[in-house]
């Protein structure tokens, strides 16, 4: 294929259903979590779920992992698992009267970290190396993770008790935050009419050589120069005011304009325009922005935040396609 090129706009949307098609057949709903996972996986960036216990949340990274051709583990954090415990060890074996590794659940293409609040802070440490590094360390020795690796956490939204805080640094590294709420009526009766009935087996819909040159194509991916300036002044916007004791760091910003060009591509267009920008604001920066004590007593939120910058920050307007 020509390295300027990037694939029909119509053979990507047919991806795109064919991969909620699949999925359908085991989660009812949540089309807009397939995007973000689209999108994080095709960026080459991590998921962070927020949602309440039984909204689907494993059922739907294991269905996507299906569909996607995607090696799967689930890690279940706890208060008492240790840095080894995800990453691997190494053992003696006595047969061959030499150490080997023991590779741990994080050599995988796309790993589910369930209830990663959990862990304590030097299981957060390592897990933190592998998703800004795709690297593992054990006892010294450093190894590769997969190409296609990538971190989808979940956190439970109203559980405080016997859980640590996730630093700002690792919390930075998630690249999209994606909230899964409760369905509506006909959406829950349609899940227990799924649940009622035989199990289907889902299909490889999207291969990996499809989704490694997906991959490519999003670099080629039209900006307007405007754009990058419309971007620049949302995550400067973040950082002057008052109300927030931190705002959007630069690879926010980055993380920002990837999925922008993300959600343009897997809606068929080989530009980026405002709008898609605006789509992804909410779930780029909420989970970043730290409010100031004075904001959060006077019932400031983070999402409102965001969208008094994107209020008051100058739409650009014109021609977006490029030459």
């Amino acid at each position: 294929m020509d390295s300027t090129k990037i694939r029909a706009p119509e053979d990507v949307e047919s991806a795109v259903e064919a991969v909620k098609r699949e999925v359908a057949k085991s989660v009812v709903g949540y089309e807009e979590q397939i995007d973000d996972f689209l999108i994080c996986l095709l960026s080459g960036g991590h998921l962070l779920i927020e949602g309440v216990p039984g909204v689907a949340k494993t059922t739907l990274s294991k269905a996507f992992a299906s569909v996607c051709g995607l090696s799967y583990r689930r890690i279940q954090f706890t208060q008492d698992l240790l840095p080894a415990d995800i990453t691997g060890h190494y053992f003696f074996n006595q047969r061959s009267t030499d150490f080997e590794v023991r590779k741990g659940p994080l050599f995988a293409d796309l790993i589910l970290a369930d209830e990663i609040n959990r862990a304590p802070p030097k299981t957060q440490s390592a897990l933190l190396e592998a998703m800004q590094e795709r690297q593992v360390t054990i006892e010294g020795d450093t190894f590769d993770l997969p190409d296609q690796f990538m971190v989808i956490a979940t956190l439970n939204p109203i559980e405080t008790e016997g859980v640590y805080p996730l630093p700002e640094a690792q919390i930075d590294r998630f690249m999209v935050k994606s909230v899964m709420d409760y369905l509506g009526k006909e959406q829950e009766v349609d899940i227990l009419k799924l649940k009622s009935s035989e199990e289907q087996e889902l299909d490889m819909v999207l291969a990996r050589d499809a989704i490694i040159d997906m991959s490519k194509d999003i670099w080629k991916i039209h900006v307007h120069p405007s754009l990058l300036d419309y971007v620049e002044e949302i995550a400067r916007a973040t950082r002057a005011l008052d109300d927030l004791d931190l705002g959007l760091s630069p690879r926010g910003a980055i993380h920002l304009l990837q999925t922008s060009k993300a959600h343009a591509y897997i809606h068929g267009r080989s530009y980026t325009i405002p709008d898609d920008v605006k789509a992804m604001a909410h779930k780029v920066l909420d989970h970043r922005l730290i409010l100031s004590p004075e904001a959060e007593l006077g019932g400031l939120t983070r999402a409102g935040i965001t969208e008094s910058i994107l209020s008051s920050v100058p739409v650009p307007k014109g021609e977006f396609k490029g030459g």
